[in-house]
């Protein structure tokens, strides 16, 4: 868990290093522009924007995942009954936690990009890998909150102020927060790999629209490359998070508590099987190749209807 805090701690100092405190004012000005020119601004809200229409939107399809990966089973954990149970807390979460990938992943873009060229190495995939790497531990402060208490919610007939209640109250598996952070370290390690297969292949789509049509891709087409790089990117980590959204829900079928991830991953294999790890993968490709569409093509949209005003 203190792992995964410092990796969140990195991505800070990264942004906030001495060599860009000690920037002029025209230097400060270009380093907060993005990669295309889109300012950090821009890309903070458009980004909150994006989460919250994709997290609103598709609500009912992640709540159908989330039940078919609880230790419950489907239909224990509510089947078709509160399929907006949880939604409340996916809408306060959803915004900020957009809005810090996007502010970070385009800020990180050029920075890394730059390093890389003075160590002799252009490789924009690599600068896709660790931009988005560093939005999603900085994300992760917002979105794992979020998550614990709306899983909670979608498994169960409990308000958001109770949830919350009995979150806090769970034993504290970090310094503050209760159990609020509980499942910190292992949804890095499924957001991580998950942007590192996601935003290179989505550039690379867009970046392949270019070059074939002689300009930028269109909202409409980078929707598409979204949705086409989320589902295999979806696909590839469901057993990551299947462990995730077990750990979260916090025990197993017989209600013993989970210790960690590598528990979680035991367990299941000894009483549920190798094939409950994919449980939840249609649901989860379907949720993220429409959402990869929305989100990612909303963004591109709304940054685009932002860019006159906020550069």
């Amino acid at each position: 868990m203190l792992y995964a805090f410092k990796l969140q701690f990195v991505a800070f100092l990264l942004i906030l290093s001495p060599s860009f405190i000690r920037m002029s004012e025209d230097e400060l000005d270009s380093a907060i522009m993005t990669s295309e020119g889109v300012s950090f601004l821009n890309s903070l809200i458009a980004g909150g924007m994006a989460g919250t229409t994709v997290d609103v939107a598709l609500f009912p399809i992640d709540t159908i995942k989330t039940r078919l990966q609880s230790p419950q089973g489907f239909r224990g954990a509510g089947g078709f009954k509160g399929i907006y149970n949880g939604l409340g807390a996916a809408a306060l979460g959803s915004a900020p936690g957009a809005a810090l990938f996007f502010s970070t992943y385009e800020a990180m873009k050029p920075r890394v990009l730059n390093f890389q060229k003075r160590v002799g190495v252009e490789n924009e995939a690599i600068s896709h890998m660790v931009a988005a790497s560093c939005g999603e531990a900085v994300a992760c402060l917002v979105r794992v909150p979020t998550e614990v208490v709306k899983a909670k919610m979608q498994t169960s007939t409990t308000s958001l102020t109770t949830t919350v209640q009995m979150v806090l109250k769970e034993p504290a598996n970090t310094l503050v927060g209760g159990g609020l952070y509980r499942g910190y370290g292992i949804t890095l390690l499924r957001e991580i790999p998950f942007a590192m297969i996601q935003f290179p292949l989505y550039e690379k789509l867009k970046q392949a629209w270019k070059e074939k049509q002689g300009f930028e891709a269109t909202p409409l087409q980078a929707a598409c490359c979204g949705s086409v790089s989320g589902g295999i990117a979806a696909a590839a980590t469901t057993p990551l998070d299947v462990i995730k959204t077990r750990i979260m829900l916090g025990k197993d079928i017989n209600g013993e508590a989970y210790k960690n991830g590598m528990d979680v991953f035991r367990k299941v294999m000894a009483q549920e099987g190798f094939a409950t790890l994919f449980s939840g993968l249609q649901p989860r490709v379907i949720w993220i190749s429409i959402g990869g569409f929305v989100f990612l093509g909303s963004y591109e949209a709304y940054r685009t209807m932002l860019q006159p005003a906020l550069g």
